[in-house]
């Protein structure tokens, strides 16, 4: 017990002011500061690029495209943020009242601080448009892709607000109170030494990395398409920038509305989060029209026309091969009808031939000892016996005499229709 109440009081009962703010680069005119706010800003946007990179092409979108964006966004990103910072506290710049005792110097450096997120998004998003129209993809699935590591990039880069002693809250005696170095710029005068104030950098960090993982946890359960991710994006930081920004003091462009005054940056969240409520809700009851796909129309990547080609290819060329396996059986078959129609013919006739008699010449069949008055009945043929056998009305047309010589051996006849009539009368 003693141990644990040891740690207790080793553990500090507030955040202590940074030690350490950036280093010098020596070179051969001089030196390169490097500040710690511009590393908190770099180490945020390789993290939300990271993060971003994975989901992109899980979308199965073109590889190395969130680079060809990225290249757009962060300059125009990074030009916007600091336009809205200097218009939503202009005081440093223009001065009090724009009386003209401000430095206008101080706008370029952006080493100093002062992004303000709504710039940064507005013109981030036009520079984004522009690398998605070069790329051939849609502008709407690149912010769904990109809104989880938007959020990453701002938790990481609040943290440049600690480095740089700015933009924190009013007074506080919470254990996690914040401690700024009295001799900065930034405390505010009037108040002791040992004031500490809210963290509100690391509020805001600790509200969006919680808002990381709900995004992703609920994208991975709707499939939000259609910016309506990034709508639910905005909806969630800017309820969490409403009162992170109520709590800080310090100097920012008052407005004044329904009888309110509070600082832009808070109309500003209130505006937005209406905003995106109701984009949200109409994209969501809006039907869905086309296929989902990270590609512009007519974009899409060459390699899927190509296939798409390859497909018609081989359909035409299967559609081929089975006209010309039908145009072969429709062959076959035909010579397989002629072989039969051939066979049909030869057995015909090996049948005729079978029937027929053997010929046998009329004068070889007539012997020395035969009468010659029976020579014209026996040359005559069978047509010429037929003929005669009806004439005298014999009523099997002369076949039973053409037995009845056939039986006598006096028949002499060659095949019926082939053997020609001779006359053996000398």
């Amino acid at each position: 017990m003693q141990a644990v109440l040891h740690a207790a009081a080793l553990v500090p009962a507030s955040i202590p002011s940074p030690v350490w703010s950036g280093f010098d680069i020596p070179l051969p005119w001089g030196s390169l500061r490097i500040h710690a706010y511009a590393l908190c800003i770099l180490a945020g946007i390789i993290a939300g690029l990271w993060l971003t990179s994975v989901r992109w092409a899980k979308r199965g979108a073109p590889e190395g495209s969130v680079w060809d964006i990225a290249i757009w966004a962060i300059p125009f990103g990074i030009i916007g943020g600091r336009l809205y910072h200097v218009v939503s506290s202009p005081d440093a710049y223009f001065g009090p009242g724009f009386d003209g005792t401000g430095d206008l110097s101080l706008i370029p450096q952006i080493q100093r601080g002062g992004l303000g997120i709504w710039g940064a998004v507005l013109l981030g998003a036009v520079g984004a448009w522009i690398g998605c129209r070069r790329s051939g993809v849609k502008l709407s699935a690149f912010v769904d892709a990109a809104a989880p590591g938007l959020l990453l990039a701002q938790a990481i880069g609040r943290w440049g607000n600690y480095f740089n002693q700015e933009l924190f809250g009013g007074p506080t005696t919470l254990p996690w109170g914040l401690q700024v170095d009295p001799t900065n710029p930034n405390f505010p005068a009037g108040m002791p030494a040992d004031t500490l104030f809210h963290p509100t950098f690391l509020y805001e960090s600790l509200w969006n990395l919680v808002g990381v993982v709900i995004l992703l946890a609920l994208d991975r359960k709707f499939s939000f398409r259609r910016s309506r991710l990034f709508w639910l994006y905005a909806m969630y930081y800017t309820l969490g920038r409403v009162w992170i920004e109520a709590m800080r003091i310090d100097d920012a462009e008052q407005i004044s509305l329904f009888g309110i005054t509070t600082r832009l940056n808070v109309w500003t969240s209130l505006l937005v989060l209406a905003a995106s409520l109701l984009a949200f809700i109409l994209l969501g009851v809006r039907k869905k029209t086309g296929e989902d796909t990270v590609y512009l129309p007519g974009r899409e990547p060459a390699a899927v026309e190509g296939d798409d080609d390859v497909e018609d290819d081989d359909a035409a060329e299967g559609s081929t091969e089975e006209r010309d396996a039908g145009d072969a059986d429709a062959r076959d078959a035909e010579r397989d009808a002629e072989d039969r129609d051939g066979d049909a013919v030869e057995g015909g006739r090996e049948g005729e031939k079978a029937t027929v008699p053997p010929v046998r010449h009329s004068d070889s069949a007539v012997s020395d000892n035969e009468s010659r008055d029976n020579l014209p009945v026996n040359t005559s043929g069978p047509d010429r016996a037929s003929a005669q056998a009806v004439a005298a009305g014999e009523p099997n047309g002369g076949h039973d005499a053409a037995a009845a010589n056939s039986a006598t051996g006096k028949t002499g006849r060659r095949a019926a229709g082939t053997a020609p009539e001779t006359d053996a009368t000398p």
